[in-house]
């Protein structure tokens, strides 16, 4: 007998059919999109202009070299190129500055004068695009930022501080988180500057927040109450508007598999320094922060960072202060055993900034604009600072997803 032979296209149809199977099952499963969150006042906001990052091309601290291949593209930048950079805008500023103030006179002198300030403008304009080039953009790591009054979304890379110009931690945590999780990443940072948990973060279970003498006698003393807990509110309103639309923020999720509440970075503290009950409640404000953040996402073991306030620079003034002692012995609550950690900042902080701070920045101009762009308060606005600092919390991070 002979079999009866199945017609062409039904044999063609049965191949397609057949390496589509295959193709679904040799393609990996889709990883869920990691969340995480970071919060706090104007050092997670962040204050580092992008030309002090150059600086880690020729830092020479512990770990250095691996930091400054999270920022950078390989050999995109020459170390002179931010010297130059600088050069040309204060060169350029300081003719402008004499045009301005009419003190170069004659037609041949003020348009020489023109000519040149255009000159420096024009090399300013060129280095600046080649700098801003030099800097990786993620391909699996996506930010949603609120950092002050600036708002902004898409791939990590520089600018999502409190300008396009500025980084703050996210940077340097978000860049080292991605080569150490094999997942799609997602953060989303909310961050005002000038907050305390006290009052502005307050969180739910720290009770009613009672007003001082002086607030009690003012006539919004009514307002005052009701705003506690303000930023606390404002914060998981804007975590949950983004959770409501997880496609929008990141190009990789997918809804069949979902997203998980993997992490939780904070850093803050400095507004809570100087009122006694402020300083003395800190504590206990960070543990009820915790668990109700752990509450309101349905995380009860969400790993936890806490940035401990180092902006008294040396390790012997840290330990005295109240805030930074309380961040401490917070993420050491029996409650938080494997899942709540500290990093302390004061390690990272830029002391050669520091030094030519305090020996005068404005003589220095060129020179410290290289390494700094604020205050003391603000870790110097050294971009060496924050990749290092945001390398380090991830370093926690992902110590706390392993357990």
């Amino acid at each position: 007998m002979f079999r009866k032979i199945a017609s062409p296209w039904i044999v063609a149809v049965l191949i397609l059919l057949l390496t589509a199977s295959m193709s679904q099952a040799t393609e990996p499963a889709s990883k869920k999109l990691q969340v995480f969150i970071l919060a706090g006042q104007s050092n997670m906001v962040g204050h580092a202009h992008y030309i002090t990052l150059p600086a880690l091309l020729t830092a020479e601290e512990e770990g250095i070299g691996r930091v400054r291949d999270l920022v950078f593209k390989k050999d995109a930048l020459a170390v002179g190129d931010a010297y130059a950079q600088v050069g040309a805008r204060l060169d350029g500023g300081k003719i402008q500055t004499q045009l301005n103030e009419k003190k170069i006179t004659g037609e041949e002198k003020i348009a020489a004068a023109k000519d040149e300030a255009a000159k420096l403008k024009a090399r300013h304009d060129t280095l600046t695009k080649k700098i801003l080039d030099s800097f990786k953009v993620s391909k699996r790591v996506y930010i949603t930022s609120i950092a002050d009054g600036h708002r902004r979304s898409g791939a990590l890379t520089v600018g999502y501080g409190a300008s396009k110009d500025r980084i703050g931690p996210e940077l340097g945590f978000g860049l080292s988180l991605e080569k150490k999780l094999d997942a799609p990443i997602l953060i989303i940072k909310t961050s005002w500057g000038g907050k305390s948990i006290n009052y502005d973060f307050r969180p739910p279970s720290a009770g009613v927040y009672e007003l001082d003498e002086k607030q009690k006698k003012s006539d919004k003393a009514e307002q005052i109450s009701k705003n506690a807990g303000l930023n606390y509110r404002m914060m998981n309103e804007a975590v949950h508007a983004v959770l409501k639309d997880l496609g929008k923020h990141h190009p990789e999720y997918d809804a069949k598999v979902g997203h998980e509440m993997a992490g939780f970075v904070w850093f803050q503290g400095f507004n809570d320094q100087f009122s006694d009950a402020f300083r003395n409640n800190y504590k206990g404000n960070m543990i009820h922060f915790i668990k109700d953040v752990r509450k309101e996402y349905k995380t009860p073991k969400m790993p936890f960072v806490i940035g401990v306030m180092g902006t008294s620079i040396t390790k012997e003034k840290v330990a005295e202060n109240a805030v930074s002692v309380a961040q401490r012995e917070a993420a050491k609550a029996p409650e938080f055993k494997g899942t709540v950690t500290s990093v302390d900042s004061y390690l990272y902080y830029a002391l050669d900034a520091y030094e030519l701070y305090k020996k005068g920045w404005f003589e220095h101009l060129h020179e410290f604009s290289l390494i700094g762009s604020d205050r003391p308060y603000h870790y110097m606005g050294s971009g060496k600072f924050f990749v290092r600092f945001g390398d380090a919390l991830a370093d926690a991070m992902s110590g706390l997803l392993k357990k």
